[in-house]
C-alpha cells in the first residue's frame, strides 16, 4: 500500500477531480474577505445565537463554540435539522449556514427564523439562500464557490466570524488570528503533499493506520469538531464507514460497549488531543486506553499542533482531508464526489413533502 501512496501517477488517476489539490490550497481559505454584504441592522440586543446548517457547512459553528465556550456571555446553539428551538425570537441572531445555498432543512429553518422576527444572517455560495439574502437585503457573507462543504469549513469559518463580529457577538480579533495563520498552515501543508514519501508523511501514515477498517475518531470537549470532521471526511472522502465520540461522555456508556460483542473488532481507534484539554480528560484517554486493553485495538493518539486552540483545531481539519484522500485512493474511489448524497436530495426534491 505504501508504494501505491509514493506513486504520484497512480493518486492522479484515482483522483480524477483533483481533490488533493483543493485540500492543499486550504491555507488560503483563512486570507479570504468575508465581506459582510447588507451589514446594516437595527442594533437590537443578541440574547443568543443559532447556526443552523448539516454536515460540512456545520462544521464552522462547531468550532466556534468549542472556542468560545468559556467566554461567550449568551447561548450559542447549533441546529442540524428542520426546526428552530422554540425560544429564539426577536433578540436571537439566526445564522443559515448551507454551502450550496440549496440545503431543505436550513432553508425551513430560515423560513421559522423569519416568521419569529429573529435578526438574520446567511453564509452560502449561491442557490436560494443567496437569492432570499438579495431580495430581503439580509446580512450574508458569499462563499467561494467550487469546493464541497467539507473542504470549504474555513471559508466558512472566516464568513461565520464576519457576520458574528457584523452583529457586535465577537470581536475582530478572531479574524486577524485566523488570517495570521496561513503561513504557518501553508508549512505544516507542505508536510502532507502527494509527492511526499509516506516515510516522512504523517497524513499518509494515518491513512494506512485505518485502511481497511471501520475508524473511530475520539475528541475532548475541545477538539470534539475535530472528530466529527474525521469522521465526516472518512464517511464522503474515502467512502469508509466510521464514526465519532466524546469524552467524558465516552466513559458513561460507549467504554462499556467494547467489552463484549461484537467480539471481532475490526477497528481503528484514534484520540485527538489537544494541548489546552484539562489533565481530567487527558487521564480520561489514558486509562480508557489501559483498562480496555485486550478488548479493543490500542488506541492511536493524534496530537493536535499549533500554539493556540484555533491552530490546532484547523490543523487537525487540514490533516483530516489529506489523511481521508488518500485512503480514498487506496480504497479505490474517487474523493471528490457525494453521489449517493446528491440522489437522496434529488429524489426528495421531486418527491416533496411538508418538512
Amino acid at each position: 500500500m505504501t508504494d501505491i501512496l509514493d506513486n504520484t501517477n497512480v493518486i492522479a488517476q484515482r483522483d480524477p477531480e483533483g481533490a488533493l489539490k483543493i485540500i492543499a490550497s486550504q491555507y488560503e481559505q483563512a486570507k479570504f474577505n468575508a465581506k459582510v454584504w447588507n451589514s446594516e441592522h437595527d442594533t437590537r440586543e443578541i440574547t443568543s445565537v443559532v447556526v443552523t446548517g448539516m454536515g460540512g457547512s456545520a462544521l464552522a459553528a462547531l468550532i466556534v463554540k468549542a472556542l468560545l465556550i468559556k467566554d461567550l456571555a449568551i447561548p450559542f446553539d447549533i441546529v442540524r435539522g428542520y426546526d428552530l428551538p422554540g425560544y429564539v425570537n426577536e433578540h436571537t441572531l439566526v445564522i443559515a449556514s448551507s454551502y450550496s445555498g440549496n440545503t431543505e432543512e436550513t432553508l425551513n429553518a430560515f423560513e421559522q427564523a423569519q416568521k419569529k422576527g429573529a435578526q438574520i444572517g446567511i453564509l452560502a455560495s449561491g442557490g436560494k439562500l443567496i437569492d432570499l439574502a438579495t431580495n430581503f437585503e439580509i446580512a450574508h457573507v458569499p462563499l467561494p464557490s467550487g469546493a464541497q462543504p467539507r473542504m470549504a469549513m474555513i471559508y466558512n469559518l472566516r464568513g461565520l466570524f464576519a457576520l458574528l463580529e457584523t452583529f457586535g457577538v465577537v470581536e475582530h480579533k478572531w479574524l486577524n488570528e485566523l488570517e495570521s495563520l496561513s503561513p504557518w498552515l501553508e508549512a505544516e501543508t507542505a508536510k502532507w503533499l502527494p509527492e511526499v514519501a509516506t516515510e516522512r508523511n504523517y497524513a499518509k501514515q494515518l491513512a494506512l493506520e485505518g485502511i481497511g477498517k471501520s475508524p473511530i475518531f475520539y475528541g475532548s470537549p475541545l477538539t470534539a469538531p475535530i472528530a466529527y470532521k474525521w469522521k465526516i471526511s472518512w464517511n464522503e472522502t474515502a467512502k469508509n464507514i466510521a464514526f465519532w465520540n466524546e469524552f467524558p461522555e465516552f466513559n458513561h456508556n460507549e467504554f462499556m460497549g467494547w467489552v463484549s460483542h461484537p467480539v471481532e473488532k475490526p477497528f481503528a481507534v484514534f484520540d485527538i488531543i489537544s494541548s489546552f484539554d484539562k489533565p481530567r480528560v487527558i487521564q480520561r484517554f489514558e486509562l480508557t486506553d489501559r483498562l480496555l486493553s485486550g478488548k479493543r485495538p490500542h488506541a492511536f493518539t493524534l496530537e493536535l499542533q499549533g500554539d493556540s486552540l484555533l491552530a490546532q483545531l484547523l490543523w487537525g481539519a487540514i490533516l483530516a482531508d489529506f489523511t481521508s484522500a488518500y485512503a480514498a485512493v487506496l480504497n479505490q474511489v474517487d474523493p471528490t464526489p457525494v453521489v449517493l448524497i446528491e440522489k437522496l436530495k434529488k429524489e426528495l426534491a421531486e418527491n416533496p413533502r411538508e418538512y
